[in-house]
């Protein structure tokens, strides 16, 4: 009880309050302010600030107590289109004066860009719902260490074969940020995030095989259950025992929940401005085209409470709107910030830092009754490497998960790799599951793709 007295100790002892939004607010405006004294056209300023909680258990014991406090801010000033950009961590009068200066400087020095600029002023978000982002947990480093105790021993406890896992962590964090532009723009947030996770480790004999489990939310009352991921850790662990090289073929491959997301990334990708305008994306001069089969619909939900990609503005200060990018297979739109939208003669749109809360469209089938459906194939549960080509979207990646036969899983599978070209994976899509995992800022179920080269023994 001793060392869990210290531990609380060191909780208080570590604690920094964070400031208000109002006094963020109004140094952003004092900074706008200055800017335009100091001779620029346009300005824009982002100021952050988090505090956040990690503890982590590992063999039954406390392993590590993590506080941090992160303070930040970034200028960026126009003098007839030459930019320049600072950053710090100093938040006084004197640190943000001095990143301005040097914002400043590096405008004198730069060539001019007839893109660089703000997005334009009626543009700028003037109204957006509650998204309910900011849920603060009263979690000291006591509580979350009596939380990551249980979920390891929930992991450990699950079977003799978990002889012990690669650390099981509760974290917490909650920040406020404020972003403000020389249109009189000017608006923040606070947000807060938690998360569980834990890695277990099975074995047998000498194989070994390792897992991870984790649940994340804006609220607490959002996570999944401690003890009910230390076992669905253990369980996955547990399911890969005895994996095997799987045969070289070509087959149906069915893709995960956890790593479908990264196959809607990859459009993502394709149709981000920086990749489109630098003519690095096969789905470029794609717009209002099929690029998928007629199952496939990506929406875009940046005003879902609660949500952990939820956004009123993007980082132009432009308004988040409902979005449908991939209508029944047809590409009906880019994710453009200001800049990228001047390289391409088209309109911001709104996506400044990225996409915001992706759903995916789901089928009527559970996993089990996709696997049935396969003969024989593939199900990918983890993939490594990044061996994906956005120019012409080659695809080749080390995947590990179950070999299927006769619609059955049959054993474990690693040291595969599957390969294809992201054009036609889309469109020989066969099935979306109905098994849609929603923690996550990007909501997909497995999918099914018929036919992929699949490399093993």
């Amino acid at each position: 009880m001793a060392e869990r007295q210290d531990i609380e100790n060191t909780s208080d002892a570590a604690e920094r309050s964070l400031p208000e939004l109002d006094w963020l607010k109004g140094r952003t405006e004092e900074l706008l302010a200055q800017a335009r004294a100091g001779g620029a056209d346009q300005a824009e300023v982002a100021l952050s600030a988090s505090r956040a909680l990690s503890v982590t258990a590992r063999a039954r014991e406390r392993e590590s107590v993590e506080h941090e406090g992160d303070r930040g801010a970034s200028i960026t000033v126009y003098c007839q289109q030459r930019s320049g950009s600072a950053s710090t961590t100093d938040l006084t009068p004197q640190g943000l004066a001095s990143a301005l200066e040097q914002a400043l400087t590096v405008a004198r020095f730069t060539e001019a860009d007839e893109y660089a600029g703000l997005a334009d002023d009626d543009l700028m978000a003037r109204d957006w719902p509650d998204l309910s982002l900011s849920h603060p947990w009263a979690l000291s480093a006591e509580h979350a260490l009596d939380m990551a105790l249980t979920l390891e021993a929930a992991a450990l406890d699950h079977d003799p074969r978990i002889v012990q896992t690669e650390g099981a962590t509760v974290a917490s964090q909650d920040g406020v940020s404020v972003y403000g532009n020389s249109h009189g723009f000017v608006a923040g947030e606070r947000a807060s995030r938690h998360a569980i996770s834990c890695q277990p480790l099975a074995r047998v004999g000498e194989g070994m095989q390792r897992e991870i489990a984790f649940s994340q939310a804006r609220h607490a009352d959002d996570l999944d259950d401690v003890a009910a991921i230390g076992r669905l850790g253990a369980e996955r662990a547990l399911a890969r025992l005895g994996a095997k090289t799987p045969p070289t073929t070509t087959a149906p491959v069915l893709f995960t929940p956890r790593v479908a997301r990264s196959l809607w990334s990859h459009v993502v990708g394709a149709i981000s401005g920086g990749t489109l305008y630098r003519n690095a994306s096969f789905l470029k001069d794609r717009i209002d085209e099929t690029i998928a089969v007629d199952r496939l619909t990506l929406t875009q939900h940046p005003h879902r409470p609660r949500g952990l990609a939820s956004a009123g503005f993007d980082g132009d200060g432009v308004a988040t709107a409902e979005r449908t990018l991939v209508d029944a297979g047809v590409l009906r739109g880019y994710l453009l910030s200001a800049y990228t939208a001047r390289r391409l003669g088209m309109t911001s749109t709104g996506n400044a830092g990225g996409v915001f809360n992706l759903d995916v469209s789901p089928g009527n089938d559970d996993f089990d009754a996709l696997v049935a459906g396969m003969g024989s194939g593939l199900v990918v549960t983890e993939l490594m490497g990044q061996g994906v080509n956005l120019v012409n979207g080659d695809y080749s990646r080390g995947a590990a998960g179950f070999w299927v036969e006769n619609g059955e899983i049959a054993y474990p599978v690693e040291n595969a790799t599957i390969a294809g070209n992201l054009a036609d994976m889309y469109r020989n899509i066969d099935a979306f599951g109905s098994d849609v995992e929603l923690g996550s800022a990007l909501r997909t179920p497995s999918v099914l793709i018929g036919s992929m080269t699949i490399a093993g023994s």
